[in-house]
């Protein structure tokens, strides 16, 4: 598997990616998740550097993550990572790990202070994320403390507290 960032050809796939990996079986429609991505596109937070694919031998993508410009008390020193999907068959095979290394990887060599997710908070800590909260940075409303977490990295600094804002295409989930 090799992970890249992504390019114009990838866009189609990468929505499929997402409608794959959060449509439940038996399920009608589109996911959010599939849509908001081309929505984080078109935003100003974009960063292309933080699009990645995960691409099987044969050139398919399977897995994609990104991440945008997210604000902490108005100031863009963090990152907000999301969605990561991966296609079900590729699913428990180190895809979504590999590129959640990859992207925090990106984002510390890029002197990214601090990544912030909603995630499971069993699943996350093992990338080094914490609830939000113990760093000083609080949640966006409606979403509560529990889910959302922080992955401090080398640049950051004490300093970084207040409320987190998501990109603004988050605003209308």
């Amino acid at each position: 598997m090799l992970i890249r960032r992504e390019t114009a050809a990838d866009v189609d796939a990468i929505r499929a990616v997402h409608a794959a990996a959060f449509t439940p079986p038996d399920a009608g429609g589109v996911p959010v998740e599939a849509t908001l991505v081309d929505a984080l596109r078109a935003d100003e937070g974009w960063l292309p550097a933080y699009s990645l694919v995960a691409v099987a031998p044969d050139g398919q993508v399977v897995g994609h993550v990104v991440a945008t410009r997210g604000r902490v008390a108005g100031e863009p020193v963090a990152l907000g990572l999301g969605p990561l999907g991966v296609l079900p068959g590729w699913q428990r095979r180190g895809v979504g790990s590999g590129l959640m290394h990859a992207v925090l990887g990106a984002a510390d060599a890029r002197d990214e202070p601090l990544v912030i997710l909603l995630g499971h908070p069993d699943y996350y800590p093992r990338f080094g994320f914490r609830p939000a909260v113990e760093v000083g940075v609080t949640p966006p409303q409606p979403w509560g403390p529990r889910y959302f977490q922080a992955r401090p990295l080398s640049a950051w600094r004490e300093s970084i507290r207040g409320e987190f804002r998501y990109a603004a295409p988050f605003e209308g989930l």
